[in-house]
């Protein structure tokens, strides 16, 4: 069953981080200090709404790093239940998409949370001050449509993120698989 983002209030601040990432680097939130825009992004390899994107987060991630945005991937489910989200299959799946970003992996949730992220892939774009300016889908695509994977919504808002503009409501939620919470741990 997909679920669709939770929408978090735009202009809410950037929650902190430090997480291992699938390279054996440890990656903060304050590694991106400096930079104007900041997409963190919740993803998965197992998920079919990922997998249909997953090539056009590289190219437009890639496309948009020169002009300044910064990106970081996280991957908070449940590994022990989703053996293929563990680190191993992140970085196949990193090389398979062309990913040129950390991956990082959140074996406790607790970041997921803080975001709180619902779903694979869920979006936060934030501006230079590290408050939420967008959170919402990176395109028309899902499975089974024949939508353009174009990442036309994310580039919308990322143009005016970097032209120091707010990015107008309504924001499409995104829409995947639920993160896959460890028993228990699932959000109040």
């Amino acid at each position: 069953m997909a679920i669709a983002s939770f929408m978090v209030p735009l202009g809410t601040p950037a929650p902190g981080f430090t997480l291992p990432s699938i390279d054996g680097e440890t990656v903060s939130l304050t590694d991106f200090d400096g930079t104007p825009a900041l997409l963190v992004v919740f993803l998965s390899n197992h998920c079919p709404y990922v997998r249909r994107i997953e090539h056009g987060i590289g190219k437009v991630t890639a496309e948009y790093r020169d002009k300044g945005l910064a990106t970081v991937a996280i991957c908070s489910n449940d590994v022990e239940r989703y053996p293929d989200d563990g680190a191993e299959h992140l970085r196949e799946q990193a090389k398979r998409a062309g990913f040129a970003f950390p991956y990082l992996v959140d074996a406790s949730q607790d970041v997921a949370k803080a975001y709180r992220a619902a779903c694979t892939p869920d979006f936060f774009l934030y501006d230079a001050d590290r408050r939420l300016a967008y959170r919402g889908q990176f395109d028309a695509a899902r499975p089974g449509n024949d939508a353009p994977v174009d990442g036309s919504s994310l580039r919308a808002a990322i143009d005016r993120v970097l032209a120091g503009e707010p990015v107008p409501e309504p924001h499409t939620p995104s829409l995947g698989c639920g993160i896959k919470w460890k028993p228990g741990n699932e959000p109040a």
